[in-house]
């Protein structure tokens, strides 16, 4: 200890703020546990199918991949905005009210990968449930009974979410 502050005194004062800065960093990193996200709760702006934003946090709903805002699907023989009616579905779930998401981890374009609710609904799970997302990752059972009733995507047909987003070299 006594060396390092004959260090600092040889450094001068700017180099104190610095050396400050750092040891802060140090000791929120040492108290926060490695690899654990904030979660976040608040009222919550609707993206998409399977991402809002959260107290201003943007967040992507883990383990449900729903239709891009600008894809289109079909159900008796008809085009419909699928990407748009996945988006008002996730509006109605949530209600007006708080939503919870869980963080797990940061996904490659920064935002919050997590599990929502709203209440007492399973905001990821109910929209597999409902038909308007697609399992990716978790959520098989949900997903085969929407397909089983013909529930949301599954009445009509649909390009599967990242295969859309493929096709047109969206990298989401």
């Amino acid at each position: 200890m006594k060396r390092a502050l004959q260090l600092l005194k040889m450094l001068g004062p700017l180099k104190w703020v610095g050396l400050v800065l750092v040891l802060v960093g140090l000791a929120f990193n040492a108290l926060w546990p490695a690899g654990q996200v904030l979660d976040v709760e608040g009222s919550a702006r609707v993206i998409d199918g399977d991402s809002l934003y959260v107290a201003g946090r943007e967040v992507r709903m883990e383990g449900i991949d729903a239709p891009e805002g600008r894809q289109s699907c079909r159900r008796d023989g008809r085009e419909y905005a699928c990407g748009d009616e996945a988006r008002k579905l996730l509006h109605r779930l949530i209600g007006g009210g708080q939503v919870f998401c869980e963080g797990h981890e940061i996904d490659k374009h920064g935002r919050l990968l997590a599990l929502c609710s709203a209440g007492n609904v399973d905001l990821n799970r109910e929209m597999v449930a409902q038909g308007f997302a697609v399992a990716y990752g978790r959520f098989r059972e949900e997903e085969k009974a929407a397909k089983g009733g013909g529930k949301g995507l599954w009445a009509g047909e649909f390009t599967p979410p990242r295969d859309w987003r493929r096709e047109r070299n969206i990298g989401l």
